[in-house]
């Protein structure tokens, strides 16, 4: 089957985003699907064209990046239809796989209306409440209920909805959208890039001074709803309770600048380290450092809705996992067995349970064995995509149906 990726941005950028879509068309194109992409203005300055990366195809939409105000935001869906566009009369899709945000939806239905193909629409998160867990949005505000309503339009116009969790999945049934309209494609990993657990990289242990320490890690982006004020709230207690425990923030983000300035004035100061960003490819080295990977994220609709992608990764590198009680992170984390639960927004319980696991290592490698086999088994990129492919085959043979009076045949 043909499949054409509709997406906001996508390689060589680097976000939990790409790294998704990245492992859906991989693991596609190994299926034996041909895949390509076409990706939007939010990519980034470009004069359009075809780009090869690591082995896909992209096709570009031109422009200088980020529409600006309403009528950027019309002009640029405007200009990425006619991309899209292009590129099916160039790729010839069976189908049309639109990503979330749902602007990227609605440019995907022009272009699937106008040439008979079937449209499925995937939401990673509801981008009115990411914008309010960036610190961008406002909770209920017009732009808000906007973005909301327009996400409705798109859902109620694709072929067939796709999300990344049961958690979205149940908001969108609560809004009323049929419940055989919407399958759930979780996060997953590509074993192929997180395969074998790396082991310990002593000299760049040595580098960062890490000789002896227990290590507390944090790998990702720093935004504000992932907690990492708390996380930096809790070292004192940790610290003294495990005066080895040592902080390792790997990444960067928005909220950087705070959490810099937040740790500098902390009494543990010497404990809490930052690297900055990191080539994806050099992940491994910094996983395999860590004793406990940490994600303290925020109570919220985003972090309750929606489940992340780096505890997987930690659990395929066979690290031990703690994270907070949001709902997000109970869809993938099962408490005392493949990882530890702490209550949300409590730097004092984040320390108790670091120090805990800290103090105790007897259950360690079966907790870690239980959480790579969770991924293996249920969260593996490769088995994952399977869950795709009878949506597929049911849309583009409902499609073809409807071309024998069409006046816009399905593409074969």
């Amino acid at each position: 089957m043909r499949i054409l990726h509709i997406l906001d941005h996508g390689l060589p950028l680097q976000s939990g985003y790409t790294f998704r879509t990245r492992a859906i068309l991989t693991a596609q194109a190994a299926a034996g699907h041909v895949v390509a992409a076409v990706t939007g203005p939010r990519q980034g300055a470009s004069a359009g064209g075809i780009e090869p990366v690591d082995g896909l195809t992209f096709h570009r939409t031109s422009g200088d990046g980020t529409p600006r105000g309403l009528v950027g935001e019309i002009t640029g869906i405007a200009r990425f239809a006619t991309r899209i566009a292009a590129a099916v009369t160039h790729f010839l899709p069976d189908i049309l796989h639109a990503h979330s945000p749902a602007l990227d939806g609605l440019a995907a239905w022009h272009v699937a209306r106008r040439h008979g193909l079937p449209l499925l629409y995937e939401i990673r998160a509801f981008w009115e409440d990411a914008a309010v867990g960036n610190g961008t949005g406002t909770e209920g505000s017009l732009k808000y209920r906007a973005t909301r309503t327009l996400e409705r339009f798109v859902v109620d116009r694709a072929d067939a909805v796709a999300v990344i969790c049961e958690g979205l999945r149940g908001d969108l049934i609560e809004r009323g959208v049929a419940a055989d309209k919407i399958m759930v494609s979780p996060n997953g990993v590509d074993l192929t890039l997180f395969g074998t657990p790396a082991p310990r990289d002593a000299a760049l242990a040595a580098t960062l001074g890490l000789i002896d320490d227990e290590v507390i890690g944090f790998i990702g982006s720093f935004y504000p709803y992932e907690g990492l004020d708390d996380l930096i709230a809790a070292m004192p207690a940790l610290v003294a309770a495990r005066p080895r425990a040592t902080l390792l923030l790997v990444g960067g983000g928005p909220a950087e600048a705070a959490l810099r300035a937040q740790a500098a004035a902390s009494p543990v100061a010497e404990r809490i380290r930052f690297v900055g960003r990191v080539p994806h490819a050099e992940v491994e080295r910094y996983y395999s450092l860590v004793d406990v990977l940490a994600y303290p994220r925020k109570a919220m609709r985003l972090t309750e809705l929606v489940t992340p992608l780096k505890p997987l990764e930690a659990m395929a590198q066979g690290r031990l996992v703690a994270a907070s009680d949001v709902g997000g992170h109970r869809e993938l984390i099962r408490d005392g067995d493949t990882g530890t639960l702490f209550a949300a927004d409590d730097p004092a319980a984040i320390a108790t349970a670091l120090a805990g696991l800290l103090a105790d290592r007897s259950g360690w490698e079966t907790r870690r064995v239980r959480g790579r086999a969770f991924v293996e088994q249920e969260r593996n990129w490769s088995s994952n995509i399977c869950r795709y492919d009878t949506v597929y085959q049911r849309l583009v043979e409902a499609a073809n149906r409807k071309s024998r009076w069409s006046a816009y045949p399905a593409r074969t």
